[in-house]
């Protein structure tokens, strides 16, 4: 039979069917297509993509894992079905298809294509293999200051400070637009400075001193030679760093106190959420809640030590959970199975088998306790206590990348969200009592085994094993969160009553008033 159409002619149809909405049709046309065209990897692609449209992931997924046994090297049908993979939580063969494919493939692929693998990587945690990636990618185009820059923030969030800094620096020397990359945040991250004449500062002076600057680029240099300062014990000059630093941020940020105090309210408001789901088999989440800089990222290390639990970091699905439609008010039951459902494979995803213990450190998620407790009835709410004058300091000293913190730039911004944890968590203890533990920063450092030792028995998990709790967990993937240093130091209480320091310097703390110790 004489061919009827083009490739292209069946590719534009079936694309504009997709697009209009009609995966049905697009399937037929396909199917025809085929027919005329049968070694078309585009058109097993697009019927891929129709697959997965109507619920058949499984032969979406054996189709495009077909293609690459065909073509080993093939980038479309590569992130096609990593993509796939990853909306079902399964990130582990994300980077395996991705590294599979990057192996295989040309040595001298376009370096957009190398980006493009390592951010699909990093929005899926797998950092060592997105690290991988673009190391291979830096040996092929070694000139690439966007490659090293990336490769930079992977690693520092390895712990691999050394060749962070290497990989950083090299970004700053080579690239202008490196300056706007947060590379000297990155810098200042890695290390505790020890010496004033340390190359470092001279660099943050210099930038501040640079020409076509953004607003953010200056902020996080103001940031960085404060948190430089700071470890050097120059807390005039720290504070005057932060505090400009502080000053622009707080210019930039969308966060307003009127939108996070109606949403507070909201939550406050709300009634009962009645509906329980059943439990998910052998899944039991972990919520470590409050102000972020409370000690969530050492509670969770700590945890993590047990081989039971997996420490997954700050998840982002609560908070888009809590803006679906169908999850809002008084949500039925069929909503609330579907959304724990879905929470359980990306936060167990497949990498993990022995663990039944899944930690979400996302300390804004108190925010959210009563969908937490509709979705998941077993679940062990884990609330971080701090000085509130050295929570607010620590915020203060940060340059954060997310909106959601964009109080933390301003003293009456932090008070007005600490006021609020502490409402809504007095709320949420008055109606889930059993489901809810205080645990203080201060008795974590004075104490940890003692302190984790009581939690984990009433978390219910089993016994360590022989060797016991470790002190630090060895970082089983990364830590991607303010505390990426402090996080892999030995535990210790150099931090608690910092704010003395800064309370001659920064009078806006000494407005914030301490909780006596109970």
């Amino acid at each position: 039979m004489a061919t009827l159409r083009s490739e292209q002619d069946w590719l534009a149809t079936a694309r504009a069917q997709i697009l209009h909405g009609d995966p049905v049709t697009a399937q037929a046309t396909v199917t025809q297509a085929l027919a005329e065209h049968p070694g078309s990897a585009e058109l097993r692609r697009v019927q891929a993509g129709v697959f997965q449209q109507t619920g058949r992931t499984a032969d979406a997924e054996a189709l495009l894992r077909e293609l690459l046994a065909q073509h080993p090297g093939d980038v479309a049908s590569a992130f096609s079905l990593a993509r796939l993979l990853k909306e079902q939580g399964r990130t582990a063969a994300v980077a395996t298809v991705l590294r599979n494919c990057f192996a295989t493939g040309p040595n001298d692929r376009d370096v957009n294509l190398a980006i493009a693998a390592i951010e699909l990587l990093d929005d899926c945690r797998r950092k060592r293999d997105a690290a991988a990636i673009a190391e291979a990618a830096i040996v092929s185009n070694p000139g690439d200051a966007r490659l090293h820059a990336y490769a930079g923030m992977l690693e520092i969030q390895l712990g691999e400070f050394d060749r962070a800094r290497e990989r950083y620096l090299f970004a700053l020397q080579h690239d202008e637009r490196a300056w706007e990359w947060h590379v000297p945040i990155g810098l200042s991250s890695a290390q505790r400075y020890r010496s004033d004449a340390h190359p470092d500062l001279a660099l943050f002076r210099d930038g501040l001193r640079r020409e076509g600057l953004s607003d953010l680029a200056r902020a996080e240099l103001h940031f960085a030679l404060g948190k430089a300062r700071d470890d050097l014990g120059d807390y005039p000059e720290a504070a005057r760093h932060f505090r400009d630093g502080n000053a622009i941020a707080h210019r930039l940020t969308p966060w307003t106190r009127k939108a996070w105090r109606r949403a507070v309210d909201a939550r406050l408001a709300a009634r009962p959420i009645t509906p329980r789901p059943q439990p998910v088999d052998d899944f039991v989440p972990l919520f470590i809640v409050g102000m972020p800089r409370s000690g969530t990222t050492l509670l969770a290390e700590l945890l993590a030590s047990h081989p039971k639990v997996c420490n997954r970091g700050e998840l982002p699905w609560i908070a888009r959970f809590a803006q679906q439609p169908d999850l809002a008010g008084e949500p039925a039951r069929d909503a609330l199975e579907r959304a724990a459902a879905k929470y359980a494979a990306l936060s167990r995803q497949d990498d993990a088998a022995d663990a039944q213990w899944f930690i979400d450190k996302q300390p804004l998620n108190f925010r959210y306790v009563d969908l937490i407790l509709a979705m998941f009835p077993r679940a062990r709410i884990v609330h971080c206590r701090r000085s509130p004058r050295d929570t607010a300091l620590s915020l203060w000293m940060q340059c954060f990348l997310e909106d959601v913190q964009g109080y933390a730039y301003d003293f009456g911004d932090i008070a007005a969200v600490m006021r609020d944890e502490r409402r809504l968590m007095a709320h949420w203890r008055e109606r889930y009592p059993d489901a809810i533990r205080a645990v203080r920063y201060e008795d974590v450092v004075a104490a940890p085994h003692d302190v984790i030792a009581s939690l984990a028995a009433w978390i219910g998990l089993p016994p360590w094993p022989a060797q016991g709790m470790r002190e630090r967990a060895r970082p089983a993937s990364t830590i991607s969160t303010a505390s990426l240093w402090q996080a892999r130091q030995p535990v210790n209480a150099r931090s608690v009553g910092r704010w003395r320091n800064y309370a001659g310097l920064v009078p806006e703390l000494l407005e914030i008033p301490e909780e006596p110790r109970r």
